[in-house]
């Protein structure tokens, strides 16, 4: 397998940069994500200030950064989504926009969408004598999405926002990513205490220009991709930096167990084959980058690695359970992932190659392009490929330009 794989734009760039350039007022975003996330937030974004319905659909960070933005902006209507995301929880930015003056009620199962937005009150008692910063204190441990979203508006706060992170911080290159938008359109932002409290600086938006990079988390299946082909296989992969502000940049050093090299070059990035790095002692991490831990599982299954997992909490919360997923696709290939106390999950060795098996991808972009690199052992079958439009609408036409035969 050789070539060079189109990556789409970072829909985590993105949608920061869209909201940030909504609250700035200006600025040009180059290379914006053709994912559906993104181009949904532009769409909601435009379309907030004359209508009272949005629907943010299977998106999660469209659906707690809008009800950020909406929430401080004074919105009022109704934000609701798909029934998935009726089930994915949101109480705890909710309870943190209250606290600074939004009005926001549930319309259905208390703490889950769909939400009611009812005005923002902050800008009245933005005139009390000597106003202090107000303080939160936001649990660290449930999703780096909440806690990006409060830093996302703090600055259109009439006294900013201090913002205090409790317990063990999962994500956490997703919030220094949040950060340096945050410093790119003018918003000031200060850390102390090791990074657990964060104050944001009132009134500082300035529109600015952006260039998206491209996405690591995409990445990741072309990483998945070289570990599983035949000998002598590389691909190119543009668009991607060296420094990145996207921790799925891990990727590069976890592939290295599967015998993935990485090498820079100045306009992305190259893979080779190579020989496999021995497999730490402890366990892989995936507290800060959970979306590369499907693609990873199925490497090692495919690989015939017994690999241990930890940090895979949040996976429980995403578009479908990912680990319930993962433990049934796997045992398609007689492989598993078992829970082995302690946090800490031991990928099962797969028994078989791929023999037509079919997968289901349960809504979950990801689960279609985790698996998908598992055709290099044997004809596979993907149920509703669709779903990948959510953040790489073009993955099958780039496997096709590879040599896949996709129909």
């Amino acid at each position: 397998m050789r070539g060079t794989a189109q990556l789409p734009a970072s829909k985590s760039e993105s949608n920061r940069a869209l909201i940030l350039r909504a609250l700035a007022g200006g600025g040009q975003l180059d290379n914006l994500s053709d994912a559906h996330d993104t181009q949904l937030m532009r769409r909601l974004l435009a379309a907030a200030p004359g209508t009272a319905q949005l629907d943010a659909e299977d998106a999660g960070t469209v659906m707690r950064f809008l009800t950020a933005y909406l929430a401080v902006t004074g919105w009022r209507g109704q934000l609701t989504g798909t029934a998935r995301m009726r089930q994915r929880p949101i109480a705890v930015l909710v309870a943190a926009l209250r606290q600074l003056g939004a009005t926001i009620e549930y319309e259905g199962a208390e703490g889950f969408p769909p939400l009611r937005f009812g005005g923002f009150a902050a800008a009245a008692r933005a005139a009390v004598p000597k106003p202090e910063v107000p303080e939160l204190a936001v649990r660290g441990d449930i999703s780096s999405q909440y806690i990006s979203a409060l830093l996302l508006v703090g600055g259109s706060l009439p006294r900013g926002l201090r913002l205090r992170l409790t317990g063990e911080v999962g994500s956490r290159p997703y919030i220094t990513m949040t950060l340096a938008l945050l410093a790119h359109f003018g918003v000031a932002v200060t850390q102390a205490e090791g990074g657990s409290l964060l104050t944001v600086a009132p009134g500082s938006f300035q529109p600015a220009d952006y260039t998206i990079e491209a996405d690591w988390s995409a990445a990741s299946y072309w990483y998945a991709m070289v570990a599983l082909a035949p000998a002598g296989s590389q691909v190119r992969l543009p668009g991607l930096r060296r420094h990145s502000w996207q921790g799925d940049q891990a990727i590069a050093e976890l592939m290295t167990c599967f015998g993935v090299s990485t090498t820079y070059e100045p306009d992305g990035l190259r893979l080779r084959q190579t020989t496999p790095a021995p497999l730490p002692a402890a366990p892989l991490d995936f507290t800060h980058c959970p979306d590369l831990a499907q693609t990873v599982a199925v490497v090692a299954a495919a690989s015939r690695l017994p690999v241990r997992m930890r940090g895979l909490e949040s996976l429980r919360i995403k578009e479908t359970d990912r680990i319930a997923a993962l433990q049934a696709e796997l045992g398609k290939f007689g492989a598993g992932l078992k829970d082995v106390g302690g946090g800490v999950f031991e990928v099962q060795p797969a028994t078989a190659d791929a023999q037509n098996q079919t997968i289901a991808t349960y809504h979950d972009h990801r689960m279609a392009m985790a698996f998908a690199p598992l055709a290099l052992r044997g004809p596979l079958q993907i149920e509703a490929p669709d779903v990948v439009r959510k953040s790489y609408p073009q993955f099958w036409a780039e496997l096709r330009g590879v040599g896949f035969t996709v129909v």
